[in-house]
C-alpha cells in the first residue's frame, strides 16, 4: 500500500469517528432524537435503529406491505379529488408492492437454483416496482390537509442558501415535474456528498435518478396521479398540488437527512 493512500485512509477514519462522536454528543443533547417515537414521517431516526437490525424488523424478502393513507381519501378536497386517491393509493401503489415482492421472490428463486437467466428482466422488474413502492410512500407523507403555503426554520434557509428564494425553488421544482417525459417525478433531494439539495426528475420511478441523495419532497406526475380531474392539463395539477404539500413531513425528513454528511467531492 502507498504512503499516500495509507495517510488518506487514515484521515478518513478520523474523519469517521468525528462526524460519529458529533452524533453521539448530539444524540445525548437532544432527548427527541434520543426517543424511538416515530416523528412525524412515522419512520423514526436512522441513528436509533440498532445495526444489524434485528430479523423480525426486516422486510421479508417478497413481503412488502402496502402502507395505511394517513388522511382519508377526500381530506385532500378540492386539490386532489377522492376518486383519484381511492384508485391511486389502493390500486396503483398496491401493483408497485406486488411487483416488488414478486421481482425478490423470483430473484431469491434464482440464487437458491443458480439459474439467473433472467435475471436482467428481474432486476429491472425490481427497480421499477421498488422505486415506485418506495416514492409513493414518501408521497402520502408529503401531502395534507390544511397544508400548503411555504417551510420555514432550517429547511427555508437551506432552500434560500441553495436556489435564492423560496420562489426561484418552486419554479424550478414545477417546471422540472411539468417537462417530466411521459410519466415520472420531480424531487427535492439531500446530497450527503455536495451537502446541498438538488431538484431531479425521475422518468418512470427510476430512469435518470441519481445515487447518494436522500428524497425529501416528491410529485408524482403520472397521469394516473391527476387525469380524473384536470385530464391532459398537468399544469394546473402541479399548480393545485402545491396547496397540499405537507412541509411539516418535509421539514423532518430534512433534519433527519442532513444529519448524514459524506466527504464532499
Amino acid at each position: 500500500m502507498s504512503f499516500e493512500l495509507e495517510r488518506w485512509m487514515e484521515e478518513q477514519r478520523h474523519w469517521i469517528a468525528d462526524v460519529a462522536e458529533q452524533i453521539r454528543v448530539r444524540l445525548a443533547d437532544d432527548d427527541s432524537l434520543a426517543r424511538s417515537e416515530p416523528g412525524l414521517t412515522g419512520e423514526g431516526a436512522w441513528s436509533d435503529a440498532p445495526w444489524p437490525p434485528r430479523r423480525e424488523e426486516q422486510v421479508p424478502i417478497g413481503g412488502h406491505v402496502l402502507p395505511p393513507l394517513p388522511y382519508p381519501y377526500d381530506a385532500l378536497e378540492p386539490w386532489i379529488d377522492e376518486e383519484t386517491m381511492r384508485l391511486h393509493h389502493d390500486k396503483h401503489h398496491q401493483s408497485y408492492v406486488d411487483g416488488l415482492n414478486a421481482a425478490e421472490r423470483k430473484l431469491a428463486e434464482a440464487r437458491e437454483t443458480g439459474d439467473y437467466a433472467l435475471v436482467k428482466h428481474w432486476e429491472r422488474e425490481a427497480a421499477f416496482h421498488g422505486a415506485g413502492h418506495y416514492l409513493h410512500t414518501i408521497f402520502w407523507c408529503v401531502m395534507g390537509p390544511d397544508a400548503g403555503g411555504e417551510p420555514d426554520g432550517d429547511l427555508l434557509r437551506q432552500i434560500v442558501s441553495d436556489f435564492g428564494s423560496f420562489e426561484a425553488f418552486k419554479a424550478q421544482f414545477s417546471q422540472a415535474a411539468e417537462k417530466v417525459e411521459g410519466g415520472g417525478w420531480a424531487l427535492l433531494v439531500w446530497s450527503p456528498r455536495s451537502r446541498r439539495l438538488g431538484i431531479l426528475q425521475a422518468e418512470k420511478h427510476q430512469n435518470l435518478s441519481q445515487w447518494d441523495v436522500i428524497p425529501l419532497l416528491v410529485l408524482d406526475v403520472w397521469e394516473h396521479a391527476y387525469y380524473l380531474r384536470y385530464r391532459n392539463e398537468r399544469s394546473r395539477y402541479i399548480e393545485a398540488w402545491w396547496n397540499v404539500v405537507n412541509w411539516s413531513c418535509v421539514e423532518e425528513r430534512f433534519r433527519q437527512a442532513r444529519r448524514i454528511a459524506w466527504t464532499p467531492y
